[in-house]
């Protein structure tokens, strides 16, 4: 049998359809963190903190739909306090759209203030990120979420609150007693509420008392301080803080009169517990003073001179303190601090005042390298229509003027320079002032 190809082929010819492949979108992964807090520095407390993290941390990531965000865990920290630094730092995530969705173990592990709590709660779910509370079962996000959330913040604030009224109560109740609360005091170590000496600090505290009345101010205590390598209160109790001398704390020492053996509780108190601050007890609340509680650091009549002594120098200081051109108006871009007017060379026939800047006179130059001006040469580059200077480098200022413009100048120092008999300090030490 014969076929016909042409025909053959024309019956067999078949449709080619190219089939393009498709892509297929996968659900994207939702970012999820956890929030973990402890309100105690105390080693179980932070023990209970690191659990959590690892808890959190093997959680989200054994979670095949969720991309792990981190774990925010502020130690040491009350939860009525806004300033808890990880808690903004996860709250600023969750704005730059880093974070889906937040965990944490309870209500009162978040806020324990309600108007904050519904606060943060709404700004979270106007950008669509849920808190997740475990204890309690909610999500922000729900239906009913908010209002579950109004009724246990609310129980977590009355809890909070019924917490600080009965520790009130007992530290108020040892006050009666004439039972101190365990402060860290430089001389003392308190077992089981008796003021103990410690031989090693108490010589620090008598040096301290000496010194004040020898003439020395709490700056020149507290520099002689940090030169001798004393450590602080804090340091002593814990090798790795790093807590430096403060003036202030030569200030509480020389008016604190536990080292005559006397103690006066209830100094302060807590105006809430919501804000927690701390306020000087002016008479709202009353004070207990116990004579003779301890054994004495300084004897009384020391510690009397040393309490007149404040007054006086603070008389002084009152009736000599004067308001000159350039107060308050010159900032060191170091460190951010103001610049203060100092007589350099005193008592002596070559004194002059100068403006140096608080962190290097405080400090030295280790913390804050600034140089400091002499008087008479702002004077000279200074115009009278100034807001403000900024020590820009060692010998540069810049100066803002009233409309806001800003000129830049520099003066010239001779090291060489010792103010001696006849140097008034003009071109030749400091150099000819001009714009830069």
């Amino acid at each position: 049998m014969l076929y016909n190809t042409n025909e053959w082929s024309k019956n067999m010819q078949r449709t080619v359809k190219k089939i393009t492949k498709s892509v297929i979108n996968l659900p994207l992964k939702k970012h999820v963190a956890a929030y973990a807090r402890v309100s105690s520095g105390k080693e179980a407390m932070l023990n209970s903190l690191s659990a959590q993290v690892s808890y959190y941390s093997g959680l989200i990531q054994s979670n095949q739909d969720w991309e792990y965000a981190g774990v925010y865990a502020d130690r040491a920290i009350t939860g009525t306090k806004d300033s808890r630094p990880e808690f903004q730092r996860l709250l600023e995530d969750c704005k730059l759209g880093k974070i889906d969705m937040i965990i944490t173990k309870s209500v009162s592990r978040f806020a324990r203030n309600t108007v904050a709590m519904l606060q943060i709660v709404r700004e979270l779910k106007a950008i669509e990120v849920d808190v997740y509370f475990e204890k309690e079962n909610i999500h922000s996000m729900s239906g009913d979420g908010e209002l579950m959330l109004t009724i246990l913040s609310s129980f977590a604030q009355e809890e909070s609150l019924s917490v600080s009224e009965n520790c009130k109560w007992r530290i108020r109740d040892k006050f009666k007693q004439g039972i101190p609360t365990n402060n860290a005091i430089l001389g003392y170590e308190i077992v089981n509420g008796i003021f103990k000496v410690i031989p090693e600090e108490a010589k620090v505290v008598r040096m301290i008392f000496e010194d004040y009345l020898s003439g020395m101010g709490k700056n020149a205590i507290m520099k002689k301080l940090v030169q001798l390598n004393i450590p602080t209160k804090k340091n002593r109790k814990n090798p790795r803080q790093c807590s430096q001398w403060h003036e202030s704390a030569i200030a509480k020492i020389l008016r604190n009169e536990k080292y005559t053996g006397d103690l006066l509780l209830q100094k302060s108190y807590i105006l809430d517990h919501i804000t927690k601050k701390k306020c000087i007890n002016n008479g709202q609340l009353p004070k207990f003073y116990i004579e003779n509680n301890h054994e004495a650091i300084i004897d009384k009549e020391t510690f009397q001179k040393v309490q007149n002594e404040i007054k006086r120098r603070a008389q002084n200081k009152g009736n000599n303190q004067k308001v000159y051109l350039f107060t308050g108006k010159i900032i060191c871009e170091q460190c951010g601090k103001h610049y203060r007017r100092k007589i350099s060379n005193a008592g002596t026939k070559y004194a002059k005042p100068v403006w140096i800047c608080s962190t290097f006179n405080r400090y030295g130059k280790a913390t804050c390298a600034s140089k400091q001006i002499p008087e008479n040469i702002l004077e000279q580059i200074v115009p009278k229509d100034f807001k403000e200077i900024r020590v820009t480098g060692p010998t540069e200022i810049k100066i803002i003027l009233e409309n806001n413009e800003i000129i830049e100048k520099a003066w010239g120092y001779n090291s060489n320079c010792e103010g001696g008999e006849g140097c008034e300090h003009s071109k030749s030490c400091y150099g000819d002032p001009g714009n830069t």
